[in-house]
């Protein structure tokens, strides 16, 4: 029976497993890319996400057991600064990605290549701040349609409001000024009939100048015929 052994047969004794399973993380760390069997590939999984997250608490116990994982003072610093500088900062895992291609000529195994996952992540939004993000909550549609219904009433009725107010307004000046008008009209035509009056009252006044005029000459004419 397998007692306190866990993982994957894969055709070699623990030992054997053990150093197989460590040169292919060292590898990976190395050139960031791997071809391997997808069952290898599944089972150094666990060993590289370990080591990552060793380097990126950083400490001196952090660094001995990656040191003891893989057994390569050099590489475990290299991982070490690389981790400091941001390389996978804003992911809390899922630092490999696999890909398949397909079974291999011969054993019909099927391969892979497995890589790291350099890209950088957003952080995720906080739920406290997802929840100020978040919009309020709308009413309901059928309150904010009757809502919306007396709104457009009232505002029809103060349009229509002022519709009248403004006739009534346009009419009073109109009434406004056809009174001026008729003023001006009736002040200008008793102008008129002033002026033409004063002309009939000089006329008058000449012929009454002619009048006394013609007189005089009789009564003077008279007065020469009697004194001869």
């Amino acid at each position: 029976m397998r007692h306190k052994y866990k993982g994957r047969k894969l055709g070699t004794d623990w030992s054997h497993t053990q150093a197989m399973k460590r040169s292919l993380v060292q590898a990976l760390f190395l050139n960031d890319r791997i071809k391997t069997i997808e069952s290898r590939a599944k089972e150094i999984r666990g060993d590289v996400d370990k080591v990552i997250t060793w380097a990126k608490k950083g400490d001196l116990h952090s660094r001995r057991l990656a040191i003891a994982k893989l057994n390569d003072k050099d590489l475990v610093r290299e991982i070490f600064e690389k981790v400091n500088q941001g390389m996978f900062e804003g992911r809390d895992g899922g630092y490999t990605r696999i890909m398949k291609l397909g079974p291999r000529k011969g054993d019909n195994a099927p391969m892979v290549i497995m890589e790291l996952v350099n890209e950088t992540v957003a952080p995720k939004a906080k739920k406290d701040d997802a929840k100020k993000a978040a919009p309020k909550k709308k009413a309901a549609p059928k309150k904010a349609a009757k809502k919306d219904d007396e709104t457009s009433e009232s505002v029809l009725e103060e349009l229509h409001e002022s519709v009248e107010a403004a006739e009534e307004n346009f009419a009073e000046e109109v009434q406004e000024e056809g009174k001026e008008q008729l003023t001006e009209e009736r002040s200008e035509a008793a102008a008129e009939d002033a002026k033409e009056a004063e002309k009939v009252k000089e006329e008058e006044f000449k012929a009454e100048e002619a009048r006394a005029e013609n007189a005089e000459a009789a009564d003077l004419k008279a007065e020469d015929g009697e004194k001869a």
